[in-house]
């Protein structure tokens, strides 16, 4: 088992990260403000402009603690990371299960009942707690939607193709995000949704679901490589250079818990206002530096929560779903599982 909450993300700008021993120090502005052994930590995410000393960046290679790059707004920038020791007799099944229609269909299916299921288990919470403040047709979208959510998860198990499975996916994620405004309980106009829109986000719902996406994104990485798989070749996500399409492959079911459901929590309970966020002249939309560190803290807290994981029949900390997934994807692709067993909401 993986130690919890084993990324330190740093968002200072202008940080000077160094070496001391076994210790990573930040420094900003010739003062020392944090100190962590590294023997605690998995990985450094930072933010903006950080600065890492080469001998940090070549004893966290050393260790095993990767260091990714993100912009201010939480775009990939890099990643450093030591030599690759995964299990290359893993990785060959699952490159050619990739590359196999019939087998990348069935991985791809899964990871569409988790994300659909997923989803669907957001709409019906948004009914369950606001159901009864909603106007009468709001409330009857929302219905329709989880009505209509069901029915298109039943069809991906008819679906015989990744190409049909993924048309079905975008039926579904249409219709989820249709709604999603009507979860927002929040007055002000600055918290509208239209719909999803990225690279760059143009308002404040989009601006946050990126940011938390990539920060998933970066966990399910993470957790693949842990476990030997390489998050760089994926069975929904096609191949592309500089993509990590497993590990948003594994997002993808892991989204509506981690990130929507997050999200949504943050604006109805007023933890972020609309002053949270900078408009470009260009129209994209990010967090500031302060509601950065707002969401990270909710973020982190979130992956402490517990519930119970259906398929080891366990309770887990969220945090370790990733692991968990991971874990249970090369248990298939090796041949111990029939089939791989996605995460159900509940």
């Amino acid at each position: 088992m993986r130690r919890q909450l084993n990324t330190l993300y740093i968002t200072t700008d202008g940080a000077w990260m160094k070496k001391e021993g076994a210790n990573i120090v930040m420094q900003v502005e010739g003062k020392e403000r944090a100190r962590l052994p590294i023997h605690m930590l998995e990985s450094l995410v930072c933010f903006g402009r950080v600065l890492i000393s080469p001998p940090l960046m070549g004893f966290c290679a050393e260790q095993g603690v990767t260091i990714t790059h993100l912009s201010p707004q939480g775009r990939f920038l890099a990643r450093i990371e030591g030599p690759v020791s995964g299990n290359v007799l893993l990785r060959r099944i699952q490159y050619r299960v990739s590359d196999t229609h019939e087998h990348c269909a069935e991985v791809v299916r899964s990871f569409l009942i988790g994300k659909i299921h997923n989803q669907r288990a957001v709409v019906a919470r948004g009914l369950r707690d606001y159901g009864a403040k909603l106007d009468e047709g709001p409330r009857l979208q929302l219905e329709k939607v989880r009505t209509r959510m069901t029915r298109i998860a039943r069809n991906l198990l008819h679906a015989e193709s990744t190409d049909m499975l993924r048309g079905l996916e975008g039926e579904a994620a249409q219709v989820y995000f249709s709604i999603f405004d009507h979860l927002i309980r929040h007055d002000g106009a600055g918290f509208r949704f239209t719909g999803r829109n990225r690279r760059p986000p143009r308002d404040r719902v989009n601006a946050l679901l990126s940011f938390f996406y990539t920060l998933l994104t970066h966990d399910c990485r993470s957790a693949l490589e842990g476990v030997g798989l390489d998050p760089a070749v994926g069975f929904l996500h096609r191949d592309r250079p500089g993509r990590p399409s497993l590990a948003l492959d594994m997002a993808e079911e892991l989204r509506p818990l981690l990130a929507d459901r997050l999200a949504l929590s943050l604006i109805n309970r007023r933890q972020l206002r609309e002053k949270d966020f900078t408009v470009a002249e260009s129209g994209g939309v990010t967090l500031t530096d302060d509601a950065r560190k707002v969401v990270l803290t909710a973020y982190q807290e979130r992956k402490r929560e517990e519930l119970h994981h259906a398929f080891i029949d366990e309770k887990s900390p969220i945090g370790m779903l990733p692991h968990l997934q991971a874990q249970l994807l090369a248990r298939h692709l090796r041949g111990d599982l029939d089939a791989y067993p996605p995460f159900l909401w509940k």
